[in-house]
């Protein structure tokens, strides 16, 4: 049995929100998805409240992740250690709240889902994504394994998606919020994009008002991020996935405007 498996990039501020909200459901109908991972770490900007979290699972998503902002909203510390269907990276220290993979089910199979964080220019002080990902598929047993690997480098992505090849069901990479046109399935039958994208305003830099991002690079002062209140867009892959094998049989991206 195919099961189809939404992945959508990292959603930016209000105006991602509100796209999300708006076409996720419509994009689950038309595609016959099972299951939905999105990656909610930016909906504030820098960070994730409680109502946030509460807004992209009632859209439609069966899992939120998280990233280098897993914190950015320090409320967040309140509930992750009780709402399992939120991860923040699993490589970060252990004495950070909440937990970075868990098993659901998935019409009476189970479906593991992990969150990492890369460590190349991103997050040096975590512990190493390799072997954090060989210690969690030790862990349980699970049919399919999605992986989100947050992470700065595109090499990083890669290098990753070789070596769990053939040992998770698909990785996507998060965090740089620019599509790559990468998707593959690899030798071994692991689903793979080095970069979903993103939920946001199209006329943007990475869902930030332009003329902010430019200033900032000219050397002024930084401030509040701005999101512009123009057309949006929904970034992400769909995995197909065979059941019998717990492998990926095809990805195709999405960018809905």
């Amino acid at each position: 049995m195919l099961y189809h498996i939404l992945a959508i990039g990292d959603v930016v501020g209000e105006p991602g929100l509100r796209h999300l909200e708006k076409n996720l459901r419509p994009v689950q109908k038309l595609k016959g998805i099972s299951f939905t991972v999105v990656n909610g770490e930016n909906a504030s900007g820098i960070g994730l409240t409680r109502d946030q979290a509460r807004r992209i699972r009632d859209a439609g998503a069966d899992v939120v992740t998280l990233g280098n902002h897993a914190f950015g909203k320090l409320q967040i510390r309140d509930f992750l250690d009780d709402t399992p269907w939120i991860l923040r990276p699993a490589n970060y220290t252990g004495r950070a709240p909440g937990h970075g993979c868990e098993i659901f089910d998935l019409g009476g199979m189970q479906i593991r889902v992990m969150n990492l964080i890369g460590r190349c220019g991103l997050a040096w002080g975590a512990d190493n994504p390799f072997t954090a990902a060989d210690r969690l598929l030790k862990e349980g047993e699970a049919r399919f394994t999605l992986v989100d690997l947050h992470a700065e480098a595109t090499s990083e992505k890669l290098a990753m998606g070789y070596y769990l090849d053939g040992r998770v069901s698909a990785l996507w990479g998060t965090h740089t919020h620019v599509p790559t046109a990468d998707e593959q399935v690899y030798p071994k039958g692991t689903g793979y994009i080095t970069d979903l994208g993103m939920t946001g305003a199209i006329e943007s830099v990475l869902g930030v008002e332009p003329w902010q991002s430019v200033e900032g690079f000219l050397g002024g002062l930084p401030g509040r991020y701005q999101y512009p209140d123009g057309p949006c867009k929904m970034q992400g892959a769909i995995f197909t996935l065979n059941s019998g094998t717990g492998l990926c049989t095809a990805v195709e991206r999405i960018d809905i405007r």
